[in-house]
């Protein structure tokens, strides 16, 4: 028998979003019991059972809009063959049984999937301040001495060139990338393998000056033409806070990635817009 608050720990740990699908009502005849649970995470492998038949094929199929929106929400079942009045807000699905079942469908992951490319001062300050926010955060650098300097803020830890990381495991959709590495070089061979991978980031920054993103863009507007979308490109990045401890490095950019997160961006002072001032 699989223990799914197990798997539930284990499908976390792994980085994957997950849906609990609970039987939370149910009359007349039917497979789903009111306590039933089936877990399926974000690949498609699904735990657990919520009765079988149609309603479990339905619910399996409706996770995966589930994990797209990241919102919980519950839903009603007629169980029913035959065309028959059904209730508003209810779906009827084909099966012989005639009854009712209601479930409630619980989202389960972080706000999103964060990757810092850099694991020096700024990206270990950054993993810290983000831990406690429920963001998911994966830090990647080349440097093994330099991982293995970490504490456990970051929830995944990987030793492997920049763009090597990207190109074996790829990124997340609407992920939210900061690329902070010890060289610009590497800086630039990242940013640019996510505009030729065509990702669209929810989020997406570099550590620089203004002399620095200058140059890149440049470079980039030459590689790729005028047209690349970089409206969700930040940088130089974080928020006009001042200061420029690690630290507060962190605090900036991390301010800035929740101001995108709630919507508030327009409400702030970001490092990216010329002659930006302190919001009062």
């Amino acid at each position: 028998m699989i223990d799914l608050y197990s798997k539930i720990n284990e499908l976390q740990k792994d980085g994957q979003d997950l849906v609990i699908v609970t039987v939370t009502e149910k009359s007349g005849m039917g497979p789903a019991d009111v306590g039933k649970k089936m877990v399926v995470a974000e690949d498609g492998s699904a735990f657990g059972t919520v009765g079988g038949g149609a309603i479990e094929f339905y619910a399996r199929e409706k996770c995966k809009s589930v994990i797209k929106e990241r919102k919980s929400f519950s839903e009603k079942y007629l169980l029913h063959d035959r065309e028959v009045s059904v209730d508003d807000g209810e779906v009827q699905l084909n099966m012989a049984c005639g009854g009712r079942a209601t479930l409630f469908y619980e989202f389960v992951g972080p706000k999103q999937y964060v990757y810092i490319f850099g694991a020096g001062h700024c990206g270990a300050a950054l993993a810290r301040v983000l831990k406690p926010l429920n963001f998911y955060v994966t830090i990647i650098d080349e440097r093994q001495v330099v991982i293995d300097q970490l504490d456990d803020s970051a929830d995944k830890k990987v030793t492997s060139g920049f763009v090597d990381f990207i190109e074996n495991n790829g990124l997340k959709e609407n992920a939210y990338i900061v690329v902070c590495t010890p060289s610009h070089q590497n800086d630039y061979h990242v940013l640019n393998k996510i505009l030729e991978k065509k990702y669209k980031p929810a989020y997406f920054g570099m550590l620089c000056s203004q002399k620095k993103i200058a140059d890149y863009l440049e470079r980039a507007y030459q590689t790729y033409g005028k047209d690349i979308d970089l409206t969700n490109f930040y940088s130089p990045i974080g928020l006009n806070i001042g200061g420029n401890s690690p630290e507060e490095i962190a605090i900036s950019i991390s301010g800035e990635m929740l101001s995108v997160y709630y919507g508030k961006s327009k409400y702030n002072a970001h490092l990216r817009d010329k002659g930006a001032k302190k919001v009062e």
